[in-house]
């Protein structure tokens, strides 16, 4: 049971939503355009803000979609919660559609991670609009409120799984944002809202 909910978690993490609402909005292949990310993030800088707030509310909900499918099959134990959400996570950032490329976990990990642990999740939503309000770097308050989730699971005493499944999704989200983290490390990552020189966009393709 673990492993078909883990691998109907996957497909359901792996449609591509910022890819396929980007083409709605008409930008042929999003993977070619500033980050190559399929993320609400990328969509947002591209194919401007209603097909940004559409990618980020669908990503959220398609992961919360597949660990809720994963907790049915599963029984709703917490280990297939928890499987649900990594499996979330990984068909997103790697998706089967996609020639195993996609986004960088974070829309889809939130939703995911509400399913799993909501009040951790939701305790870790401050600490990333407040990181991204005063620096406007979406990448370090993406970074920051994925790392609190787990940390908040286990103060909250949650099952073991759901804080186990938290933690891999932090580390995947660390690992798919390491280009932003060597960037802000040099101090070239580009804030929101900031248009990015054409030399530097094309540089990052």
């Amino acid at each position: 049971m673990i492993v078909l909910a883990a691998a109907a978690a996957y497909v359901v993490g792996a449609v591509p939503v910022g890819y396929l609402v980007a083409r709605l909005f008409g930008v042929t292949d999003i993977r070619r355009h500033g980050s190559g990310s399929i993320g609400a993030t990328n969509v947002l800088r591209t194919a401007g803000r209603l097909p940004g707030l559409v990618t980020l509310a669908a990503d959220i909900a398609k992961g919360w979609l597949a660990v809720t499918l994963a907790g049915k099959i599963g029984g709703d134990m917490p280990g297939a919660l928890a499987v649900g959400a990594v499996a979330a996570v990984v068909g997103n950032c790697w998706s089967v559609f996609l020639g195993f490329r996609g986004g960088k976990g974070v829309a889809t990990g939130l939703g995911a991670l509400l399913r799993l642990t909501p009040l951790a999740t939701l305790a870790a939503l401050p600490v990333f609009l407040a990181v991204v309000v005063t620096t406007r770097f979406v990448s370090l308050g993406s970074l920051l409120g994925a790392a609190c989730v787990p940390f908040g699971a286990w103060a909250l005493g949650a099952p073991r799984p759901a804080v186990a499944g938290a933690l891999v999704v932090a580390i995947i989200i660390v690992l798919r944002h390491h280009e932003n983290i060597a960037r802000l490390r040099a101090g070239t990552e580009r804030r929101l809202g900031e248009r990015r020189a054409p030399s530097a966009e094309a540089s990052a393709r």
